[in-house]
């Protein structure tokens, strides 16, 4: 018997397609961690990247069928789990913020720290994450997906094109802007 891990993403999903439902647990294996990655750097929120990327794999699962080997199998699962993270976002702007000087002491969520002492060389990794991620965030949307898809993902411009369904030169224009902006939103950090 052949091993699945030697089969490519689109022969596994043709597999799938055929019945084999260990094509599909590895194409989850292949593509959740990546798929973590990408979403979180949308929503900012772990929980809410988990549920995303449990959604894109259950469409995956519901849906396997649909996919039809005219596109790469990453630029399909990619634009799926990109399509669920934009949902997210809407939904999350159109809900209402409660300030905190409106909400009782108990209401109060705190970040107790950790218990484990950082070195400084740690501390100053997650803080330079964090002020990356505040800054990603900060990008308007259609710049912050092709940069995640670019620099995080390092997918390449062409997958990215057919992901976002924009012609190869705006990718790289908007490539380009989004890290001019980082760039920019990063120093006014230091």
């Amino acid at each position: 018997m052949t091993d699945e891990f030697s089969y490519s993403d689109e022969e596994l999903i043709a597999r799938f397609q055929d019945g084999n439902e260990q094509a599909y647990v590895e194409l989850v294996n292949r593509y959740r961690n990546r798929l973590m990655t990408f979403v979180y750097r949308f929503v900012n929120d772990m929980e809410k990247a988990e549920d995303i990327v449990q959604d894109t794999l259950m469409k995956l699962y519901t849906h396997g069928h649909y996919y039809r080997n005219i596109a790469k199998f990453s630029t399909w699962i990619y634009t799926i789990a990109g399509n669920f993270a934009k949902t997210e976002l809407r939904r999350k702007k159109r809900h209402k913020v409660t300030n905190l000087s409106q909400m009782g002491f108990d209401d109060r969520e705190y970040q107790l720290p950790s218990v484990e002492p950082e070195t400084g060389e740690t501390a100053q990794g997650h803080f330079a994450e964090k002020k990356i991620q505040m800054a990603i965030q900060e990008l308007p949307l259609h710049f912050r997906t092709v940069v995640i898809l670019r620099d995080i993902q390092e997918l390449s411009y062409e997958e990215i094109s057919k992901i976002v369904d924009v012609p190869l030169g705006t990718v790289k224009s908007r490539i380009n802007r989004a890290r001019l902006q980082l760039q920019q939103s990063l120093k006014e950090f230091k």
